[in-house]
C-alpha cells in the first residue's frame, strides 16, 4: 500500500470514526477532534508531498467546508459536520473530498428515509419538507431559524450528519486503496 494512504488509515479512518461515534451520541463532533485533523493532516501531507501535499490539503479544506458552509448557515445542521467535512478534505484533497460529500449525502438521504419510515414520521417529513421548500422559497428567510432542524422539534428526527460523511468518506477511501477508480 501506497505510504500516504497507510497513513492516512492510520490517523483519519480511526479520528473519523470516532466522530462518527461521538455525533450519534451526543449529536456532536468536538472541535478538538476536527482541529487535531486538520493540523496532523497538513503535517502529512507536508510530510509526502510537500507544498504540492499543503496546497491539495488546503484545496480539499476549502471543498469540504464550501459543500456544507450554506446548509450550516441555514441552520440545516450543525458546525462539527462543516469542519469534519473540511479536516477529510485535507486528507483526501478536493476531488475525493467532492466525490466523498457526494456519497455521504446520498447515504445520508437513505438514513433519514429510513429513521422517517421507521419512526411512523412520513406525514410530518412532508409537512417539514413544505417548510423547508418556504424557507427556500423566501431569500428574508434563507439564514434565519425558521424552518431549521432544530425548529421542527419532535415532528423530526435529528440525523448526525458524521455518520453518512464517515461512511461516504470511508467507501471512497476504500475504493482509492483498492484502485478501484483513479482519484
Amino acid at each position: 500500500m501506497d505510504p500516504f494512504w497507510a497513513t492516512t488509515c492510520a490517523i483519519l479512518v480511526p479520528g473519523v470514526l470516532l466522530a462518527s461515534w461521538i455525533d450519534y451520541a451526543q449529536r456532536r463532533v468536538p472541535n478538538w477532534l476536527n482541529a487535531s485533523l486538520i493540523v496532523i493532516g497538513f503535517i502529512v501531507q507536508g510530510y509526502f508531498f510537500g507544498t504540492a501535499g499543503v496546497w491539495a490539503g488546503s484545496m480539499g479544506l476549502l471543498v469540504g467546508f464550501g459543500v456544507l458552509i450554506i446548509p450550516w448557515m441555514m441552520h440545516g445542521m450543525g458546525a462539527g459536520d462543516v469542519k469534519l467535512m473540511a479536516a477529510i478534505g485535507v486528507w483526501f484533497g478536493p476531488w475525493m473530498t467532492l466525490v466523498s460529500f457526494a456519497a455521504g449525502a446520498i447515504i445520508g438521504g437513505i438514513i433519514a428515509t429510513i429513521m422517517i419510515v421507521t419512526g411512523g414520521k412520513t406525514y410530518h417529513a412532508m409537512a417539514n419538507m413544505g417548510v423547508i421548500v418556504s424557507k427556500c422559497s423566501s431569500r428574508e428567510n434563507w439564514f434565519t431559524e425558521y424552518g431549521s432542524a432544530k425548529s421542527f422539534g419532535k415532528t423530526s428526527s435529528l440525523l448526525p450528519y458524521g455518520v453518512p460523511l464517515t461512511i461516504g468518506s470511508l467507501i471512497v477511501l476504500s475504493g482509492q486503496i483498492l484502485g478501484w477508480w483513479a482519484l
